[in-house]
């Protein structure tokens, strides 16, 4: 099986807050979890609901070595995280999708998302934190309070589900592919993923901080960002916004 070492938290702030904090005496293929956050946050700083216990809150610490070296596939590491949640969840008889570049979706509702985030030490790269939250048990009253529409895996599947196997099960598939995508990088996972994604040749909006694109997703880097052909015809490469489907192509 995999090696990896855990900590394991009642509550904290957040999982990712905790671990960029101890980043230095926290070792290689570590996970932080916790049964609640305080202060939990997903991407461009939204704040991720995670005061209910029994869902999943963790974080794995990686450093791989020769950690800045500009060949490894950074980039793509949360994508990797949320193909294996995705298959996790597969175990469970229900299918996810990824709204890329890191939501988990079910039916059009989300259970779940990753933010990965990097430490530097003045410019060198010393490790990557890849936190994920994941709907595990939440009653229909709390998914109320969610700003977009949610779901949860207790809901889809009429069971309780146990965060730890959960969790054990998410580390072990992710840690025994791990090398490989180290060596292969996001095109060793670029079909998987595409199947995963149902952006694929459809119609759809991307949200930029300064600007709107509008156009047709294309396909991927091998890094993992998203090329949409444009309303012009020009192919732009995107390597984070909001993606909104507008309507299938054809």
């Amino acid at each position: 099986m995999p090696e990896f070492t855990k900590t394991h938290l009642q509550t904290v702030s957040s999982t990712s807050e905790y671990a960029l904090e101890n980043l230095d005496s926290l070792p290689d293929r570590h996970i932080v979890v916790a049964d609640t956050q305080t202060k939990g946050k997903g991407r461009l700083d939204r704040s991720w609901f995670s005061s209910i216990p029994k869902n999943l809150f963790a974080s794995l610490v990686l450093k791989p070595a020769n950690c800045d070296d500009g060949n490894l596939p950074l980039t793509g590491l949360s994508q990797y995280l949320s193909l294996c949640a995705c298959e996790v969840i597969d175990v469970y008889l229900i299918s996810a999708e990824v709204k890329w570049p890191n939501d988990i979706l079910v039916g059009g509702r989300k259970i779940g998302g990753i933010l990965g985030q990097t430490a530097f030490k003045g410019h060198r790269l010393t490790g990557i934190v890849l936190g994920i939250g994941l709907n595990l048990n939440m009653e229909e009253k709390d998914l109320e309070k969610i700003n977009q529409p949610a779901t949860s895996l207790n809901l889809l599947t009429g069971l309780a589900i146990e965060p730890q196997s959960f969790l054990e099960q998410l580390a072990d598939r992710f840690f025994a592919g791990y090398p490989d995508f180290l060596a292969g990088g996001f095109p060793s996972i670029r079909g998987k993923y595409i199947s995963r994604c149902p952006l694929m040749g459809s119609f759809i909006r991307v949200l930029l901080p300064d600007r709107e694109i509008i156009g047709q997703a294309e396909g991927f880097t091998d890094n993992g960002f998203l090329v949409i052909k444009d309303e012009s015809g020009l192919k732009q490469v995107v390597t984070a916004g909001d993606v909104q489907l507008m309507r299938q192509i054809g």
